[in-house]
């Protein structure tokens, strides 16, 4: 699956914004759904992930609250809705895709889109 993620930018600190990933192909439902951010001279953070359906959904512990992962399958997107945003939101953040389980590991995810840029201003 070739992966597609948008909706990253500039915010003040407070704000929200929602980031996008959208698939390519027709088995899109078939695939775990993570998003991961790396900010300069950090390593790579778990977001989030949410299962097939959409029904069940993990959170990374920075994010827990502020952040909510949602999928539509009948889109091939599944969605980052991010509130309360803070300076050190700022990343670069990565939809990722895997066939195996729900997991906070980035290694476990085979395939990756190109990431989105978001600035949290204070």
């Amino acid at each position: 699956v070739q992966l597609q993620a948008s909706g990253g930018g500039l915010v003040q600190a407070g704000g929200s914004l929602r980031l996008s990933c959208v698939g390519s192909g027709r088995t899109f439902r078939n695939y775990v759904m993570g998003w991961f951010r790396q900010a300069p001279g950090k390593e790579r953070e778990f977001v989030g992930t949410i299962n097939w359906g959409g029904e069940s959904a993990y959170y990374g512990d920075s994010v827990q609250g502020r952040f909510t992962m949602s999928r539509d399958n009948a889109k091939n997107t599944v969605y980052l809705q991010m509130n309360s945003l803070k300076p050190e939101d700022t990343a670069v953040y990565y939809c990722a895709a895997t066939r195996t389980y729900v997991s906070v590991r980035p290694s476990l995810y085979e395939y990756w889109g190109q990431g989105t840029l978001v600035t949290v201003s204070s």
